[in-house]
This record gives structure tokens, sequence and C-alpha cells, in this order.
């Protein structure tokens, strides 16, 4: 049997660190959930306090002060509480990126959801070879020194642009004897949504309100027309309301553009899961649209595969890309008299599908093709209100395409029609 009092001093003192390794993570990963839930019932900066406040009360429960003042053998390795193992489970469920870095900035502790974020992060590791901000890492040294919680955002753009706010506080307990633990909890608030949603309301209103202003006032001026000096002359009556209703049809699809385009703007840090077959919905899209490029002597020809080509993307999406680009290609293009659905494996890099329109119209002048996928740019504005154009289709197909991450390239000379290519990254079949 031995002898505590004949036990080594490394062995004590190894076991002794083990023990006060072990303890704090359960401490801090337990004082990190209750200062989580308490920022989420909306105690706002408080949470930094409460999580000191509970570390320091934890420790009692952890009971390692007992055991070394009543002598217990330290080199008996603890088991895991239920309250730490508890604490672990749900810090690794929390959809928001946490971590805690020590006094050196070197990283202790982070969460699935932080691993994701700074796919560079290791525990063990400088945090700045995961996150090269230097606004975020001096904010780190600030809350060390002032011991005083604080605010500040980040923002990344690659591969889409994302807006964080990041809480940072300082975390010093003496849970051990003559040990002081120090470090830092930083936690990430995804502001993307936020800040695009703030965004869509601006661009929406400023949008609606140039845009709207002069079917509203051809609406306002005919409504005016008939009560007064064509109230009785039902000829003027039957061709005011024939302009009414189309320019009412224009302003429902100016809003319906508004608010796709805007939905998928503040979508567009999410990539899309699931998997498609990009020649079905191009054989769906052509069928649907041939009616109407019929009545304009349009035909529609299509050099689809005959095996499936899978691309990972948004059904309702990709379907709006093609609707888009046909029925462009048919209306400015019509003069051709045919437009062109092609879709296949990209010849220059493997792993690409390319999706290509082309109609042999007028063609598009050089100077205008880097602005076509503006809001509102048209090349000819009259052409397209009178052809129902509301100037945002081309943005709407851009902004899928950047969500898919994928590429659209534009190619048009006068006179030789116009082009449009879709490159889409290929998905593992189904």
């Amino acid at each position: 049997m031995i002898n505590p009092s004949e036990t080594g001093p490394d062995d004590g003192s190894s076991a002794a660190g083990s023990l006060r390794f072990a303890a704090f993570r359960g401490a801090f990963l337990a004082s990190l959930l209750l200062s989580l839930v308490a920022l989420w019932r909306g105690y706002g900066d408080l949470w930094f306090v409460i999580g000191v406040a509970a570390v320091l009360a934890l420790s009692p429960i952890l009971g390692l002060r007992q055991r070394q003042r009543q002598g217990q053998a330290l080199h008996l390795r603890p088991k895991p509480t239920a309250r730490s193992d508890m604490a672990e489970a749900v810090l690794a469920h929390i959809p928001d990126p946490v971590l805690l870095v020590d006094r050196r900035s070197v990283v202790l502790e982070a969460n699935r959801a932080a691993h994701l974020l700074l796919p560079g992060l290791k525990i063990g590791q400088p945090f700045s070879f995961a996150l090269r901000s230097p606004d975020v890492l001096d904010a780190i040294e600030e809350a060390l020194e002032a011991g005083a919680p604080l605010k500040i955002e980040y923002s990344e753009r690659v591969p889409t642009e994302r807006a964080f706010e990041v809480h940072i506080g300082p975390l010093q307990t003496e849970v051990f004897e003559a040990d002081v633990q120090s470090g830092v909890v930083l936690f990430f608030r995804d502001l993307t949504s936020a800040r695009r949603l703030e965004a869509m309301r601006a661009d929406f209103v400023a949008n609606a309100s140039h845009e709207l202003r002069t079917p509203l006032a051809s609406l306002l001026g005919f409504i005016e027309t008939l009560q007064g000096p064509a109230k009785d002359d039902l000829k003027a009556r039957e061709r005011f309301l024939e302009i009414m209703r189309v320019q009412a049809q224009r302003m429902k699809r100016l809003i319906d553009d508004l608010l796709s385009l805007s939905r998928i703007e503040m979508r567009a840090h999410v990539p899309p899961t699931q998997v498609v077959d990009l020649g079905s919905l191009a054989a769906h899209m052509i069928e649907t649209l041939s009616p109407m490029a019929k009545e304009r002597g349009v035909a529609i020809r299509a050099a689809l595969p005959s095996s499936p080509v899978f691309v990972r993307g948004d059904r309702d999406e990709l379907l709006r890309v093609l609707e888009n680009l046909i029925e462009n290609a048919v209306k400015y293009g019509e003069s051709g008299g045919a437009v062109d659905v092609t879709v296949e494996n990209a010849a220059e890099i493997s792993g690409r599908v390319v999706l290509s329109v082309q109609d042999y119209g007028p063609g598009i002048a050089p100077e205008h093709l880097p602005r076509l996928t503006e809001r509102f740019y048209r090349v000819d504005v009259a052409d397209s209100r009178d052809k129902g154009g509301t100037g945002l289709g081309l943005a709407i197909v851009k902004h899928i395409i950047n969500r898919h991450r994928g590429q659209l390239d534009i190619a048009s000379e006068p006179g030789q029609g116009a082009r449009f290519s879709v490159t889409l990254p290929e998905a593992p079949p189904v």
C-alpha cells in the first residue's frame, strides 16, 4: 500500500496539474453555458460578469481545495462531473461561434461553429493563425488590460460578405490555490441577415419610389380623366382601362422582382445544398416558354445531354435564371428568329457545367456589356419598358449565380446576337 507521504514530488505535481486543468475545463464550460443563457435571455453585457461569477461559484462544487486540504492522493484521476459533461455537450451545439483564448492569445477551447467560421482554428495554437484581423486581436489585448468587456465589429468578404459583432470579455478566476487562470471569451454574433434586411429596406424604398412614380402618375391621370371629361366616352374608357391594366401589371412585376432580388441577396452567404439535374430544368423551362416564343415567331432550339447533368443548387432559383435568360433572348433577339439553349460539361475546366443561351438579334454594343447586370440598367429604356422589362432580370440572374458559386459571361457584338453563359460547379449524382 502506498503511503501518500512517500509519493514523489514529480508525481504529485503532475497529478495536481492534470486535476487542475480538468477542473478548470469543467468550470469554464459550465460558466460559459450560464453566460450564453444569460446573453440569450436579454441580460446584455452582464453575461461576462455572470460568467466570472459562475466560475467562482463552481470551484467549491469541484471540491478541489477541500480534497487538497484533506490530503487526498493527487495521482487519482478525477471522474468528469455530470455538470461539466452537460456544459460541454451544450457548448458543442451552440449555433454561434464561441471560443476561449489565454492571455497569450492561444486558443484553449472552441465550439464547432467557431471551427466552421475559422477553418484554420486549432486548439493550442495562436488565435492569429486562424483570424488575421488586427482590430479583433487588438481588442483582445485591450480587454485583458482594462479588465472589462467590450464589443467590436468584424467582417469578412471571402467567400461571401458577412458581418459579425464580437463580444470580448476577460475571464480571470482564482479557482485553485496560488493559481490564477486568465483568458478572454469571444462570442461571434452574426449580423449578416440583419444588415441585408436593412439594405433590402433601403433599396426597396429608393428603387420602388423611383420606378413606381411613372406608372402611378399615369394611373392617376387616367382615373381623373375617366372621372371627368371622358366620363361618358365608352371608346376612351376602354382604351384608358387597357393602358391602366398594363401599367398595373408593370408595377406588380417590378415589386415582385424587387422582393425576389432582396430575398436572394439575404441568402447570398448560404450556399445551396440540393442536387438538381440542370438538363431537365432547361427542358422544362423551354417547354414553358415555347408558346410565348411561337407568338413572336422565334424558335427555341435545345441541345441538351441525354444523361443527367447534376449541379448543387436551388431548383426554383435556377429555374428563374433559365426563365430570365431565355425570355430576354426571345424578346430582345426576336429579329434573329431563333434562340439556342445548350447544357454541357465545360471543355476547359473539369467539374464544371456550362449553360448557354444564344440569340441572333441586333446584339449589344461593347460599352453596355459591363453594366448589364446593374439594377435598372437598360440599353434602350423605352424598348425595355414596351416589352415589359423591369431592368432587374439580369441583376437577379447575377445574384443567384453568385450564391451558387458560379460565373456569368456575356459575349456580344452589334449585328451578331448575344450569348449568355452560366458556369456552375458539377455535383456528384444523387
